[in-house]
């Protein structure tokens, strides 16, 4: 019987992931989960979570450790920080007893988050990571289908994650992804997500991982002739520029992206911003470390081969895949899955309703679950186990150090590596 008591929450971090899909889906679901306590040093982002919550004086706070430094204070913690801010609060929030989920990557080093894993093994509590992909209707027809059969045995995998040429410029050139000596990597993370979905699709361990790519366009020496640090200073190549700050974010629309650079969303203060923020950079003039390309091949252990691509270069961002089987094909593009059977040279085309926000709807069936275990004391029923988390970050940790040192990486040496 489906519990009907509502689950109590605190945030950690205010940002776009912990204010627009965690706190606007206890808004739609007041019935299922509700937000009793916030933490986050922007004042401004407090504030608005307070009032749309209607959260008590008491129960604002600047920091992370402001909460877990009380006694319990609700059911479960949601740990939106900036990746190197996962760890602490994480591994305090599981030994008070909170169950938690946790933004990806778990952290930004592979003992980090095996220590993370082991934590919340040890522990009684739900602990889940947004992997949200597993939970697209999507994707979970897909691994449906794949279950039934209908394809016979999965021998190859081709998996592309289109990053969106705006996408990259907005998250991974100017914004809080841009430099991995700051944050992480971009195989873990964005593509920590792409790691977990074909171990999940394979439906085995990985063996051995390897990996190509580097910063091939978002850099100094590929500036037009003079362009100015800001776009707004000027540049000779504005009409010219894909990338031009002001054409993405001084428009009418300030839904996400341009919501996340200001506080502030009239012209002025987007304006502003631009002078005076990250998002107004010349995208040849930053800061920037993380690859605009790259591409990985993963041997699992049942014989299942995988191939992935990541690419900035694309109008849209959006994921594709190809799964090649004994008795069959199957190609997935968003909203739809086309079945190849090889003996009656059949096609069936699948077509899947969802909303394009939200990771096509793998947020909403997320917390949806998630809320679910809390309520029924399902630990052991989670679709993604602590181990496994593990497991998937690992093999990005391993395909980054493949990249860098030009080799093969097995994946059960890396591991004895670590503690060595």
């Amino acid at each position: 019987m489906y519990a009907q008591r509502r689950v109590t929450a605190a945030l950690i971090g205010a940002g776009s992931r912990g204010m627009d899909v965690y706190g606007s889906y206890a808004l739609k679901h007041p019935k299922d989960i509700e937000f009793i306590a916030v933490a986050d040093p922007n004042p401004k982002r407090r504030a608005k979570f307070k009032k749309l919550h209607n959260i008590k004086d008491e129960m604002v706070f600047t920091d992370w450790q402001s909460i877990l430094d009380k006694p319990k204070l609700s059911d479960v913690i949601f740990i939106c920080t900036q990746d190197k801010m996962h760890f602490e609060p994480s591994i305090k929030a599981l030994e008070a007893g909170y169950h938690v989920l946790l933004e990806k990557p778990m952290a930004t080093t592979p003992k980090e988050c095996i220590a993370i894993g082991k934590a919340a093994e040890k522990s009684n509590s739900v602990f889940a990571i947004a992997h949200v992909l597993r939970y697209t209707p999507l994707m979970q027809k897909v691994k449906k289908l794949l279950d039934a059969g209908v394809i016979g045995n999965i021998v190859c995998i081709q998996h592309n994650e289109n990053v969106g040429y705006w996408h990259q410029a907005h998250s991974f050139v100017r914004g809080n992804w841009r430099n991995s000596d700051e944050t992480s990597p971009m195989i873990l993370a964005k593509s920590c997500h792409d790691m977990d979905l074909l171990l999940w699709l394979a439906g085995s361990s990985c063996k051995s991982i390897s990996s190509f790519g580097g910063l091939y366009h978002f850099k100094g020496e590929n500036a037009p002739s003079g362009a100015p640090l800001r776009c707004i200073e000027g540049c000779p190549a504005e009409t010219k520029c894909a990338f031009f700050a002001p054409r993405l974010y001084l428009t009418d629309d300030i839904s996400w992206p341009t919501s996340v650079i200001s506080s502030d969303m009239s012209y002025e203060g987007r304006y502003k911003a631009l002078k005076e923020g990250p998002y107004g950079r010349c995208v040849y003039h930053c800061d920037n470390n993380v690859v605009d390309h790259q591409v990985v091949n993963i041997d699992f252990e049942n014989g299942v081969t995988a191939a992935f691509t990541m690419c900035a270069f694309s109008e849209k961002i959006s994921r594709t895949t190809k799964l090649m089987g004994t008795k069959g094909e199957m190609r997935v593009c968003p909203g739809e899955i086309e079945v190849t059977d090889f003996l009656t040279g059949t096609v069936n085309t699948i077509q899947i309703m969802a909303p394009e926000q939200g990771h096509e709807g793998g947020d909403e069936g997320m917390m949806r679950d998630f809320v679910h275990l809390i309520k029924e004391g399902g630990k052991d029923k989670a679709l993604t186990s602590a181990n496994t988390s593990v497991e998937s970050h690992l093999m990005a940790f391993a395909a980054e150090k493949s990249r860098l040192e030009n080799k093969v990486v097995n994946i059960k040496e890396y591991f004895s590596c670590l503690f060595s």
